[in-house]
């Protein structure tokens, strides 16, 4: 050992655990296995320098005689346990880290709390030559009085405990427990953490987590579930509800294929009928926006069949109309006829029906009439690469076909019925004088023109190649120097 090491011994201890604080401190937390290997090897040579020079941790301190070495020795020898119980802490938490993850970490916790313990009580026993029995049992009845007065809080760190090691959840799961729904940010000694979809912040302490029916939205991990629930009228038929629910369902892309959504009949009362639709999403972002988009689907498709969801106050009953003078009421186009237009515009559409799987319109074709769905999907093919693929899907109310008639350009997707489809044709040559009229309609289907023809060239361009660096640093790379 060097010389200044042998004669200055009480320094060098200090001075290393001063080093250890500093390397902590300064070394980045990606460099965790770099912070290990600086601490073992500065506490080794700390056992080192103490051992040398007859400071033995595991013996009363040297220097009786002199009062002041003897209290610095005495402090160095607890130190040493102390400094060994954090050591060791650290090597089971990076152990444990890389089998558990950071679910393992409350129960890190209660390890490196039992670990320190067990190096005061050394600590005490060999070094200050306490009588560990007594302390013991005064200890023990200390215990006695503290863990009444902390019932609540040590039902909480044993149930978060039970927690870590059943897992019904982990971090980063989205679950409900007892109705509060959000995101697990934190799982710590006392509560469970949650970030909510409002954003909030929602605290669940462990004991009452560990008794709470848990809901973990996250499990498994491709599939969220959802469900939305509707009222109409107990005069409507329920076939037809279900029905038109279910083309509804074939509509929203979003929803997985498998497990098949469904349609259930749900309650009955006086005054409404309550059917709820349950499907599943690949991502817990998507459940929103699915949910808005299957609820609006749902309205168009029962409307289409001519079921109308139930109100707080029932109107009149409407007077009857033909199904084209119906589709225009609810047409975003046009609905804004007035209302003779629309009985004679209603007057020259007819009525065409297409099986599940029948075109529509072909792509390329350049269509001289516009179609607007009346019920049923209709599925939307583009060609990328070779290759046809599902862009989307229509309801009732969209229209078909505008672009031929507009500009006299081909058609740029396959339009074809993915249910049993009805639709209304208008031909060209009435079509014309009206949107020739009635500038609103024209540019209304001009913009809805507009952004197709975006969407499909979106959808259909490839991706920006990212040009590829060049230079000197970028030649070492691809060599693998």
């Amino acid at each position: 050992m060097p010389s200044f090491i042998a004669d200055h011994p009480m320094l060098c201890a200090v001075a290393l655990i001063l080093i250890d604080i500093a390397v902590w401190r300064l070394i980045s937390p990606n460099l965790a296995n770099w912070k290990l290997a600086a601490r073992l090897v500065i506490f080794a040579v700390f056992s080192a320098v103490l051992f040398n020079d007859g400071m033995n941790p595991m013996q009363a301190a040297p220097y009786a005689d002199d009062t002041t070495l003897h209290l610095a020795a005495t402090a160095l020898q607890i130190g040493w346990w102390l400094f060994a119980a954090r050591t060791l802490t650290v090597l089971l938490g990076a152990v444990m880290m890389q089998r558990v993850g950071h679910t393992g970490r409350l129960l890190q916790d209660l390890l490196g709390a039992v670990i320190f313990l067990i190096a005061i009580i050394a600590a005490m026993a060999y070094v200050l030559d306490l009588p560990v029995k007594g302390v013991l049992a005064t200890s023990g009845a200390v215990a006695i009085i503290v863990g009444l007065a902390l019932q609540s809080t040590l039902s909480d760190v044993f149930s978060g405990i039970v927690l870590n090691t059943t897992k019904p959840y982990q971090i980063d799961d989205w679950i409900s427990i007892d109705g509060t729904e959000g995101r697990v940010t934190d799982i710590d000694w006392r509560a469970t953490r949650l970030q909510t979809s409002q954003g909030s912040l929602a605290v669940i302490p462990n004991s009452l987590a560990a008794k709470a029916k848990i809901i973990n939205f996250s499990r498994p991990a491709d599939m969220f579930g959802l469900a939305v629930s509707l009222q109409v009228s107990p005069h409507a038929r329920p076939q037809t509800v279900i029905e038109a629910l279910e083309r509804a369902m074939q509509g929203c892309r979003p929803l997985l294929a498998q497990p098949a959504p469904s349609v259930a009949f749900k309650a009955s009362t006086g005054s409404g009928v309550e059917y709820e639709i349950s499907g599943f999403v690949p991502a817990m972002g998507l459940k929103r926006e699915t949910r808005n988009q299957l609820y609006d689907l749902a309205y168009r498709h029962l409307q289409a069949a001519g079921v109308g969801l139930l109100s707080a106050t029932e109107g009149s009953t409407p007077p009857a109309v033909s199904g084209a003078r119906a589709l225009l009421e609810r047409s975003s186009i046009f609905s804004t006829l007035r209302q003779e237009e629309k009985d004679t515009f209603s007057q020259n559409m007819t009525l065409h029906t297409y099986r599940a799987g029948e075109m529509i319109l072909a792509a390329g074709a350049v269509s001289d009439h516009l179609f607007i769905i009346e019920s049923g999907v209709v599925s939307v093919l583009l060609i990328k690469d070779g290759h046809k693929f599902e862009a989307g899907r229509m309801g009732p109310g969209e229209v078909i076909g505008e672009s031929g008639i507009l500009s006299d350009q081909a058609a740029l997707a396959d339009f074809s019925a993915k249910t049993y489809c009805t639709l209304y044709r208008i031909e060209n040559e009435y079509l014309k004088p009206c949107l020739d009229a009635r500038h609103d309609i024209g540019e209304a289907m001009k913009a809805l023109l507009d952004f197709r023809r975006h969407a499909a060239q979106a959808l259909t361009e490839d991706a920006p190649v990212v040009p590829v660096k060049k230079g000197f640093i970028q030649w070492l790379r691809n060599r693998g120097l």
